[in-house]
C-alpha cells in the first residue's frame, strides 16, 4: 500500500474540492505576509532594505526604543473592485499589520535614521557606531 504525502494529498483535494485554485499560482500566507528584509554594510552606514509592496507611506511606523528599531505597516485591501457582478473569484491580497524589529544599539538616535520609500520598498540608512556590544556570559554552577 502507497501512502501519500500529506501535502501532496491536501494539494490534490483541495484542486479537487476547488477546482478555481488549479487556474491561480497559490500563495503561502506566512510569506505574503513576512517584511523581507536585506542588510548591507555600506562604507561607515548600515542599510535595510524592506519589501513592503502595496503599503503606502503613511501606512509604515519607525520607531526606535532601547536600542530596537520597529518596523511596523498595516495594509488594507478590503477596498477591492469588483467585476459587474460583483463576484471576488479568488482573494489573495493581504490585509492586516506586520512589524520587524532589528537591533542597532543604544547610540543610535532618530536624527541618525534616514527612511525612504521607493517603488514598494522602504530603505533605512544610520550610521555604524564604535559602541561594541558588551559580551555577557552565564556562570555554570
Amino acid at each position: 500500500m502507497y501512502m501519500m504525502p500529506f501535502n501532496s494529498f491536501h494539494d490534490s483535494f483541495c484542486d479537487i474540492m476547488n477546482p478555481m485554485d488549479s487556474l491561480f499560482e497559490r500563495v503561502n500566507d506566512i510569506s505574503a505576509r513576512v517584511m523581507k528584509t536585506d542588510i548591507t554594510e555600506k562604507g561607515d552606514t548600515y542599510e535595510l532594505t524592506i519589501d513592503i509592496p502595496g503599503v503606502k507611506k503613511e501606512d509604515i511606523k519607525i520607531e526606535l526604543s532601547d536600542g530596537y528599531l520597529k518596523i511596523s505597516t498595516q495594509s488594507d485591501s478590503s477596498s477591492e473592485e469588483k467585476d459587474e457582478s460583483g463576484k471576488c473569484i479568488k482573494k489573495e491580497r493581504y490585509s492586516g499589520s506586520s512589524s520587524r524589529s532589528f537591533y542597532v544599539g543604544d547610540a543610535i538616535t532618530h536624527d541618525d535614521i534616514k527612511a525612504k520609500v521607493e517603488n514598494g520598498t522602504l530603505i533605512l540608512s544610520f550610521p555604524k557606531t564604535k559602541e561594541e556590544p558588551q559580551k555577557k556570559f552565564i556562570e555554570i554552577e
